[in-house]
Parts: structure tokens; sequence; C-alpha cells
């Protein structure tokens, strides 16, 4: 997929909409060769997710030997609208807290108080972070009104060459 494709699918507003939200669902394989799927928080910084995790984080051991990742933004109403990206990990190793980690937890509804007390919970917990940047290589908007799944695309196109025959 060009570049320029996947700038047009992200830019567009409902994609934005989806990567203002708080979790991705990450996609990889375990180094046991299984896939994996975990919820994560993320943020969007206009070219490159960022996720952020622990150094001791089992996932980090998997996308050292495979980065390759997909990523599922998506919503919970309907008609749903989901936001399909892959791409390759890069971590990077960063000491004390990513600011990326603290502004992917600030939409949560905490009182100005639990923020404080949360914020100082995790300085006192972590020395350090991974920051897990993804750069998008494919995108996908599914809004089931303009956009739909490519399988339900080519039943929809072979239905009308049906009816038109």
């Amino acid at each position: 997929m060009r570049a320029t494709e996947i700038t047009e699918i992200l830019n567009r507003p409902i994609s934005q909409e989806l990567l203002a939200r708080d979790l991705t669902r990450l996609a990889y394989v375990a180094t046991d060769g299984t896939p994996r799927s975990i919820p994560i928080g993320f943020t969007w910084n206009g070219s490159e997710i960022v996720l952020c995790t622990t150094k001791n984080a089992p996932k980090l051991f998997a996308l050292r030997k495979n980065p390759m990742v997909a990523l599922t933004i998506d919503t919970e109403v309907h008609p749903p609208k989901l936001l399909l990206i892959r791409g390759r990990a890069e971590l990077d190793v960063v000491d004390g807290i990513p600011d990326e980690y603290l502004q992917m937890n600030g939409s949560y509804e905490m009182t100005p108080e639990q923020r404080v007390e949360w914020e100082a919970e995790v300085r006192s917990l972590y020395d350090g972070m991974v920051r897990i940047v993804v750069t998008p290589t494919w995108a996908k908007l599914i809004d089931f009104e303009t956009t739909l799944p490519s399988p339900v695309e080519e039943l929809i196109r072979q239905r009308a060459e049906r009816q038109h025959a």
C-alpha cells in the first residue's frame, strides 16, 4: 500500500475519531509461534501509533523476534466503526515514564486528586518503560456506511454483475 493511500485513510474524520480513542488491540506472534491479541493503551502522534509497556513485558521478546503487528481500533456501537492498521514495531527503551504513557491514560475518568495519586504511583513503580512505535504500512477503515470489509464489497460487486447479466 502506498504511503499516500495510508495517509488519506488515516486523515479521514472517522479515522481521526478512532485514533483519538484510548485502547487498541495489538496482534502479534508470540515466541511460541501462536497468535496473541491484547488490549493496550495508545496515542497517535500524527504519523505513528505509540504504545508503552513495562520493560519486562513478555510481548517485547516476541516483538524483537518478529516485529510485524496488526492493530484494531473500534467502537462498541451499531454500526461499528473499525480502523485496521498493520506495521512494524520499533522498540525504544526509555528512562522514566514516557509522556505518551501519561497522555494515553489522560481520558479515563479520574478526579484531579485521583490523577495525582495515579501518576505518583506510576512514577514510584516504573524506573523506565518501553515505547512500542508502529508506523502504519497498511490501513483500512470500515464504517459499514461508506466502507465495508473487502469480502463483503466483493459479494456486492458479484451480485450487481448477476443482476445486470
